[in-house]
């Protein structure tokens, strides 16, 4: 088996953020998916954005690094977290608020899903 290098120096995969989670700003984004495990459970790669504003929900414990620019994530208290690349952090399975891309962004996941 051979390593598998996280990068965006390959086609990404052009989406559209859901109309129903878009709060404000440019709903396209980019995905370069990078792996998945054979459970289905557990994926890697790296996601961009233009500035936008959308409402989150995660099922997924999430590993986040901030490649480019800055972010900020509202928890469903109000309280807001800043992060600035090369920041890392997690967003925990049942997190519920906002992300904010307060500049055109660009981050490395690595996303675990529970059955």
């Amino acid at each position: 088996m051979t390593t598998i290098a996280i990068t965006n120096h390959t086609t990404p995969e052009a989406d559209t953020i859901a109309a129903d989670k878009l709060i404000a700003g440019n709903a396209a984004t980019k995905l370069w998916h990078q792996f998945t495990d054979t459970t289905g459970q557990f994926h890697v790669g790296q996601w961009a954005s233009e500035p936008c504003k959308l409402s989150v929900s995660y099922d997924e414990n999430e590993l986040c690094v901030i490649v480019e620019r800055v972010v900020e994530l509202t928890d469903a208290d109000g309280t807001t977290t800043r992060y600035a690349a090369p920041d890392a952090f997690v967003i925990p399975a049942g997190f519920k608020g906002t992300w904010e891309s307060l500049t055109p962004v660009r981050k490395i996941y690595a996303a675990f899903e529970e059955n």
